[in-house]
């Protein structure tokens, strides 16, 4: 298995979502590194925005009374550099593949044009309720389409 290189900020798309956001204290380690598993959590965060912001598919209505659920099936990250407490840094979402029932994402972590983490997920989409594997929804699949395309542009 070869070992992934970062990218600079600047190779990714031009026409791609970003997400600021910032290291706080409680991301981190004593050490003031951010805690690996935070990188997690930093992601899901900005994929809300993301849904809201660059899909426009609203993300709590979507969980909430829609009862689909948009859960990782699969995660897994590459670390290249520590992010510290105090760091400003910024997500980027890119769709890798758009299936039936789920569907991939990198999501690069920068800063400044420093990539710190790249994570690769899987999500699937659910019937909350069931508790199984539904199809994408129509509006969902047409906004993550849209957005992948707009980024290949």
């Amino acid at each position: 298995m070869s070992r992934p290189t970062a990218l600079p900020f600047a190779a990714l798309p031009a026409r791609a979502w970003h997400a600021p956001a910032r290291v706080r204290f409680s991301d981190c380690d004593p050490a003031g590194i951010v805690f690996f598993a935070n990188w997690f959590t930093f992601a899901n965060a900005a994929i809300e925005d993301w849904f809201d912001h660059a899909l426009n598919v609203d993300f709590h209505d979507l969980h909430g009374p829609r009862r689909t659920g948009t859960g990782f099936a699969h995660a897994e990250a590459d670390y290249f550099a520590p992010g510290m407490m105090g760091d400003r840094i910024t997500l980027t979402p890119l769709i890798t593949r758009i299936g039936g029932a789920s569907y991939s994402l990198t999501v690069h972590i920068h800063r400044g044009e420093t990539e710190l983490a790249r994570l690769s997920l899987v999500t699937a989409t659910t019937d909350l309720d069931a508790r199984r594997a539904i199809p994408i929804p129509d509006d969902l699949r047409a906004a993550l389409v849209a957005y992948r395309d707009l980024c290949a542009a």
